[in-house]
């Protein structure tokens, strides 16, 4: 019995050394020591400098990169706040939100600055048009629903006065052309879509509602940031390093994009024209009035922080 005993705690051990049941705090590293690190993100414009930092890794960098694709913002959380993805670019009203409920998650940057606008179908010229019709938001904890609360308020109608529904964004461009919905507002490319195909307009640009507005953040677990806090802030600079360059080198935004999106050419040159990767930074004054306009909206009771929500100094 002893011996079997034994045995059986040498499989254990051998198991457990095997790298089953990792946690979120364990290092990962490939058979060169370079370490990995995990990152979720959703096929949009607005994890851009995720692709272009994957695209400019060396083999001799000090991190090596695995994007991990996700069809849904529940999904990709999901994984985020379970440990199965170190950190992941999301919507920053999720993350928010998710600290606010205790989930342990820290920001370090933005995703992008811009990029957004309010899609309507040809028949509607002015937000009053919108009165008895549908709209769609990808997420009701989005800066989307921010955009078409404020949109609403600046003309005299309000959430109530239309039917606000939660739509897949790759399903809105079809949904406005069969006049299932009105008009929408999503990350891009898929308002770009709709525009060039000529089957709706943008009513208004979202920094006219909301300049420097913010939507994607990159976000981390917050057990992971804690055990591999010098990978994280490798990996963080070279993110930063990804959107200074994307900034400079405005032609290989198209080039990167087309390898991770599904979108035509035409698409993407109007979608990158509304986005901007320019110090991805996040100002205090800025997590502010995110935090202001989701209280206003309802979608926030105790607001975490800024030092606690934000860890500046891994872009710094």
């Amino acid at each position: 019995m002893k011996r079997i005993f034994a045995i059986l705690t040498i499989l254990l051990t051998l198991f457990t050394a095997a790298g089953c049941g990792q946690s979120p705090d364990t290092p990962r590293a490939e058979k060169n020591g370079v370490k990995t690190i995990r990152i979720a993100y959703l096929p949009i414009t607005h994890a851009l400098p995720l692709f272009a930092a994957k695209e400019l890794q060396t083999a001799d960098g000090p991190v090596k990169i695995e994007l991990i694709k996700y069809g849904s913002w529940p999904e990709l959380m999901d994984a985020l706040n379970t440990g199965k993805v170190d950190g992941a670019s999301v919507l920053a009203e999720l993350a928010v939100k998710a600290k606010e409920q205790g989930i342990d998650v820290k920001a370090a940057a933005l995703g992008h600055r811009d990029g957004n606008a309010i899609i309507v179908g040809n028949d509607i010229e002015k937000p009053a048009d919108l009165k008895g019709k549908v709209f769609a938001i990808p997420h009701k904890q989005s800066s989307h629903k921010l955009l078409l609360d404020q949109l609403l308020a600046q003309n005299g109608l309000s959430e109530n006065d239309l039917t606000v529904v939660e739509m897949s964004p790759p399903e809105m461009p079809a949904a406005l052309a069969t006049k299932q919905i009105a008009g929408y507002c999503v990350a891009e490319p898929f308002g770009a879509k709709s525009v060039t195909l000529k089957n709706g307009h943008e009513l208004i640009p979202a920094q006219e509602l909301w300049p420097d507005s913010i939507c994607c953040l990159l976000v981390f677990n917050g057990e992971f940031l804690a055990a591999n806090r010098d990978l994280t802030r490798d990996f963080v600079q070279q993110y930063k390093q990804a959107g200074i360059y994307l900034t400079e080198h405005p032609e290989a935004q198209k080039t990167i994009a087309l390898k991770y999106l599904k979108a035509k050419d035409k698409v993407l040159d109007l979608s990158l024209q509304w986005i901007s990767y320019d110090n991805l930074s996040i100002p205090q004054e800025s997590y502010d009035e995110l935090i202001t306009r989701m209280q206003k909206s309802h979608l926030l009771t105790k607001a975490p922080s800024y030092e606690d929500f934000v860890d500046s100094s891994l872009y710094e």
